[in-house]
């Protein structure tokens, strides 16, 4: 069964699959792709507030070293808790956005158009990481002689985060696409969260980074984990599973299993 993806920009006229790309395709689609757009243009507002009313520079520079810290932290506390939890599927109101965000790209992990995060939920989240750290940086200078410093800072540090979603972004594109880095960092990065997708779900929750994992006890290697998860590709969400909350099986058409390729292939 193939599961029917709910966003497909119209102005593509095909879909996009990673594992199908070359790295210059790769970037064509991504720097047309509304989230990436979004994304850019956010930042380059926040940079103009920023000018308009800036911060000094010591709490300019410790809001971007702040924010750049952070985004790991915030994005495998949300990616652990939040997108591999099991509580979404289960409220009505919240099905759809669990299946946007997540199990559809678990479903069919190199689908372009569901990789990208939903901007009515990564934006807001940008935001609460970002700028009331900034703000709060910012407060510390302000003053008569620095009257926009809060400002400044939080403009300054959501720029940050914006910037470095774009950046995640990009990496979590090349890590699904079919060919292997030259650069070992990258490879690396890829061979982890590929483990992530196609062999155990419950680990490796990080992108571009897996200090967090190693320090929360959810890095693995391949060869630790021998039996793959047998909910790698679902997150939970089993047929028995969906016969008590058919929430995100009505909008999906059904509940898939299997790699996806497989499953392509039989359609």
């Amino acid at each position: 069964m193939k599961i029917a993806h709910s966003l497909r920009p119209s102005f593509w006229r095909r879909e996009h699959h990673l594992d199908r790309m070359t790295l210059r395709e790769l970037v064509v689609a991504y720097f047309q792709y509304p989230a990436i757009l979004a994304y850019i243009a956010c930042a380059l507002a926040a940079i103009a507030f920023y000018a308009a009313r800036p911060a000094p520079l010591a709490p300019t520079l410790l809001a971007v070293f702040v924010a750049t810290f952070i985004y790991p932290l915030v994005w495998y506390v949300l990616h652990r808790w939040v997108l591999h939890s099991r509580w979404m599927f289960k409220v009505p109101l919240m099905a759809s956005t669990w299946k946007r965000i997540h199990y559809d790209h678990h479903q069919d992990p190199n689908h372009l158009e569901v990789l990208f995060g939903a901007l009515h939920t990564t934006l807001p989240t940008i935001g609460a990481a970002t700028l009331p750290v900034g703000w709060a940086i910012g407060s510390f200078w302000a003053g008569p002689a620095h009257p926009h410093a809060a400002f400044g800072a939080a403009m300054a540090a959501f720029a940050t985060g914006l910037l470095t979603t774009c950046f995640y972004e990009f990496c979590h594109c090349i890590q699904h696409l079919a060919y292997k880095p030259k650069n070992k960092w990258l490879a690396e990065m890829k061979r982890q969260h590929m483990a992530h997708h196609f062999h155990d779900e419950n680990g490796n929750y990080g992108i571009t980074s897996f200090v967090w994992d190693r320090l929360f006890g959810t890095y693995y290697d391949r060869p630790q984990r021998p039996t793959k998860s047998p909910t790698v590709f679902n997150l939970g969400y089993t047929p028995e599973m969906a016969e008590k909350y058919p929430h995100v099986a009505r909008l999906s058409g059904g509940v898939a299993t299997g790699h996806p390729r497989q499953r392509d292939r039989a359609a």
